[in-house]
């Protein structure tokens, strides 16, 4: 409760700058939305659907029509008597076919199996691609809400300068300060205008970066509230949940399901090289009529008692046995099986990555939880030490590089508990997405 009210009251200073922008979870869901990458993930998600349905499209029967019309000039065979003729005639054919195989060693089983296994693949990889953009626009965001608020402190130091400046030089008018100390406080004016300009540089820069990561127009203006959502402020229970015990990288990581679901393709690909060896039986059916006209001849029968009478049908089985191919059907099973085995090693070391990083960020997390909380008090510390050395040197106590000593250390440490607070929220949600978890959704 102690590390959740300080993340809390940090968010609460930052959103005193700004009420109105686009909030985290906002900026990850635009990215989301519009990221050119994203996009082609999902076109490229589309085309495995689509391999999947001409995949399931295997089992279904062929069928073809098929309409032919010939002219003969010269020499030909007269269909009416099957002898040779040489006047010119008109010959249109007719036919309708369909086959089917029967058996064919499961290939289009295992096809399809293996293309139902690459659409869950690309499906992954296209969550994977939408959690990584989420991700990098969650860098991008903190990197802009950090600068936020060193620009908001560089901005406080240049009006606590100006008004210490008005101060010693009323000082120096009385007697009190010698030209040193006022030269000394102005030279602490010029560097606090130093460090805001640099800060609102920094600040632009981050701007520009966030911009390109959500693919938003480079031309209009983005604003961004750093909003206290539930997700990006650890609570007591978000604690227990994100506890050690659950560290492993949960099936559902979308890396580790692409992963999984490659080695499952590669798997029945090879089963479906292998069916090269087994024989293969089909069935085959079809109908076929034509039509026959001797130019310049009136004898012809018409079209329709030629196309009833010439009618002809056909029912077929084709056994086709593999004997020998050169060893080709014995090379791609090879390959095939090479692959399946390379697929499972694969799985093998992302499992072992993402479990590495996914106790990296639980120990970052914890660690800068920590350091937030160590970082708290030594603010508090160094602000009473400000504010006592200034005390002295308004009463003669102290010099001014006292005073600009203490009071680089207090900007120091409140820019490094900014730090720490919003690399917490970063890595809360890095443990979230390698427990599959979706982070850009409500």
């Amino acid at each position: 409760m102690k590390q959740t009210l300080i993340i809390c009251l940090t968010l609460a200073s930052l959103q005193s700058s700004a009420q109105t922008g686009l909030t985290m979870r906002q900026c990850m869901q635009y990215a989301v939305e519009h990221n050119h990458e994203v996009k082609r993930s999902e076109l490229e998600l589309d085309n495995y659907k689509a391999s999947k349905t001409g995949a399931a499209g295997r089992f279904l029967p062929a069928v073809d029509a098929n309409i032919g019309a010939q002219y003969n000039f010269g020499r030909a065979i007269d269909p009416s008597t099957n002898g040779y003729t040489d006047v010119s005639t008109f010959y249109n054919g007719y036919s309708l076919q369909a086959s089917l195989p029967v058996f064919d060693g499961f290939n289009r089983l295992h096809a399809f199996r293996a293309a139902k296994a690459s659409a869950l693949m690309g499906q992954s990889a296209f969550r994977q691609r939408q959690n990584q953009t989420a991700l990098s626009v969650l860098q991008a965001f903190v990197s802009v809400a950090y600068y936020e608020g060193l620009v908001k402190m560089a901005k406080e130091k240049v009006e606590e300068t100006t008004l210490l400046l008005r101060q010693t030089r009323l000082l120096e008018e009385v007697g009190r300060k010698s030209a040193a100390d006022a030269a000394q406080v102005e030279s602490q004016k010029a560097e606090a205008d130093y460090e805001l300009t640099r800060q609102q540089n920094l600040l632009a820069s981050s701007l520009l970066e966030l911009k390109k990561e959500m693919a938003f127009p480079m031309q209009d203006t983005l604003q961004i509230f750093f909003h206290r959502e539930r997700n990006f402020v650890p609570s007591g229970a978000d604690n227990c949940s994100l506890g050690r015990e659950n560290l492993l990288v949960s099936e559902g990581n979308p890396e580790l399901q692409a992963s999984r679901f490659k080695m499952q393709a590669s798997k029945h690909e090879w089963y479906q090289a292998r069916a090269a060896l087994f024989p293969s039986l089909s069935l085959s059916a079809g109908l076929n009529t034509t039509y026959y006209h001797t130019l310049h001849s009136d004898k012809t029968e018409p079209f329709h008692t030629q196309f009833k009478n010439n009618m002809g049908e056909y029912v077929g089985v084709t056994l086709s046995i593999p004997l020998f191919n050169r060893l080709q059907t014995v090379t791609g099973i090879r390959r095939a099986k090479n692959n399946y085995r390379i697929a499972c090693e694969d799985y093998e070391q992302k499992q072992l990555e993402l479990e590495k990083l996914s106790r990296e960020a639980w120990q970052d997390w914890q660690g800068y939880l920590k350091q937030t909380e160590q970082m708290v008090e030594k603010v508090e510390a160094d602000s009473i030490a400000y504010q006592l050395t200034r005390r002295q040197f308004e009463e003669g106590l102290s010099t001014a590089i006292d005073l600009r000593t203490t009071s680089a250390q207090l900007l120091n440490s409140k820019a490094t508990l900014l730090e720490c607070q919003l690399m917490a929220i970063v890595k809360e949600q890095l443990i979230r997405y390698y427990k599959g978890e979706t982070i850009w959704t409500e």
